[in-house]
């Protein structure tokens, strides 16, 4: 088990991607603390998680990351559950559409709060138990945070600053042997965003339809693969890398010019 006895906490771990990570990782022999909004679906998924073991392998703490207690609360919530704290997983975030005409304070703000400030008191309020464990952080971004979408202009800012984030502190926290890396994930086929495109009139068959090299959009279990890697010892002393997992090169790419008709 390549995560045995580690203590995780992954926010956002409900449903989508986070919820992948979470199975893999108890899959692995980890102990994580689910995190989410929706408690009737987070104890759902940890009586599930736990059901397939003896031990205690998954606790629930139900929080709203946009208040800015919640980060200290959620590593309470870990260290009361599991007496530890080997990895935190910033995986949460709210991913809102708007452009340069939409996006007014308050928009940018929420998404700011969530998706940047969460993160980093988050972070802030677990180092002093991942100095101890010698642990790591893996926060996931996007692809969206080098340039962006124009329709996700708030969304793309906040991944940009989540990227510096990951980098800055993987830098300050090297010497304490606390470890910082960051995905920028692609297109991935998560329960929510089928619904968003269900809901712009796509059809049911939609992820069928999709132009990718395999074939198939990411699904969250092939991030929550690659996150073992990251969240576990077999990475060290890798610290500061910004992964891309995109099916296309984020730089370089040249796609087929089409010639509308």
């Amino acid at each position: 088990m390549r995560l045995k006895d580690k203590v995780i906490l992954v926010t956002g771990s409900t449903t989508g991607i986070g919820e992948a990570i979470a199975r893999r990782a108890i899959a692995e022999g980890a102990r994580v603390l689910v995190h989410g909004r929706d408690e009737k679906r987070g104890q759902a998924l940890v009586a599930e998680l736990s059901a397939a073991s003896s031990d205690k392998h998954a606790a629930l703490h139900v929080d709203d990351i946009a208040d800015p207690a919640a980060p200290a609360r959620m590593v309470a919530a870990a260290i009361r559950a599991f007496g530890k704290l080997d990895t935190v997983v910033n995986n949460a975030a709210a991913v809102t559409r708007s452009n340069l005409t939409n996006t007014d304070v308050t928009l940018f703000d929420k998404l700011m709060a969530i998706n940047v400030r969460a993160p980093l008191l988050l972070i802030q309020a677990a180092v002093p138990h991942l100095k101890q464990s010698q642990g790591c952080v893996l926060n996931i971004g996007s692809i969206n945070g080098h340039c962006g979408e124009a329709n996700l202009l708030a969304y793309s800012i906040t991944k940009g600053g989540l990227m510096t984030l990951s980098r800055n502190l993987a830098d300050a926290l090297g010497r304490d042997k606390v470890r910082v890396n960051h995905f920028n994930v692609g297109w991935v086929l998560t329960p929510n965003e089928y619904q968003v495109k269900i809901d712009d009139g796509l059809p049911p068959d939609w992820p069928e339809r999709t132009d990718r090299p395999s074939g198939h959009l990411i699904k969250p279990e092939e991030i929550a693969a690659a996150a073992i890697y990251w969240m576990g010892d077999e990475s060290r002393p890798i610290s500061g890398t910004v992964l891309e997992l995109e099916q296309f090169p984020v730089i370089g790419r040249n796609p087929p010019k089409k010639v509308k008709e």
